[in-house]
């Protein structure tokens, strides 16, 4: 049985990478995962969140687990104790594009140097509030800008862009409209 070479750009295993696509590609199931998060209520407009994954059969994938804290700016009378929800969001963007720069990049031999993200988005209290039904609760727009130091051409890092904002979960979570299902438990 021949094994693959072991090449690794911008830290990432590129055989191990085609291996896991192969895999998934073979068994739709191998890449099948809920994620999960718990939040809870801590005082004032502080909150903690749990995220931990299950596979499909709702059994722990991994013993990780990760906590966040929440809280709001002081203008609506937070502490600023950690990020709120809509700065959380721009984060997790920037994760995943970086995730998928590197792995993408990685996967069509480009070499990074530099790679970081500056993303902005604007939101009117007013909406949140409910001070004004005109105007949405959430963000009127977000700008993401990507900075990029490469050993590539600008034709083929245009190529890797365009690659990974056709892949991205959150590129496609926050540009597509999907099904949201809310239920009210009362304890």
């Amino acid at each position: 049985m021949a094994t693959r070479e072991e090449t690794t750009v911008n830290g990432v295993d590129v055989s191990a990478l085609e291996g896991a696509m192969e895999a998934i590609d073979d068994d739709a199931a191998v890449g099948a995962f809920t994620f999960r998060a718990e939040t809870e209520w801590e005082d004032a407009l502080k909150a903690t969140t749990i995220i931990d994954e299950f596979d499909q059969a709702g059994e722990t994938v991994h013993t990780r687990e990760f906590t966040l804290q929440g809280d709001e700016p002081e203008e609506i009378l937070g502490e600023r104790t950690g990020p709120n929800a809509v700065e959380l969001l721009l984060g997790a963007l920037g994760s995943c594009l970086t995730v998928g720069y590197a792995a993408n990049a990685a996967a069509m031999g480009i070499e990074l140097d530099d790679l970081r993200f500056e993303m902005n988005g604007d939101v009117d209290l007013r909406g949140f509030l409910g001070l004004d039904e005109d105007v949405r609760p959430g963000y009127e727009s977000i700008t993401c800008t990507t900075h990029i130091e490469a050993d590539a051409s600008e034709e083929r890092l245009e190529e890797l862009r365009e690659r990974v904002e056709a892949t991205s979960p959150l590129m496609d979570i926050v540009t597509n409209e999907i099904p949201l299902v809310t239920r009210l438990e009362i304890e």
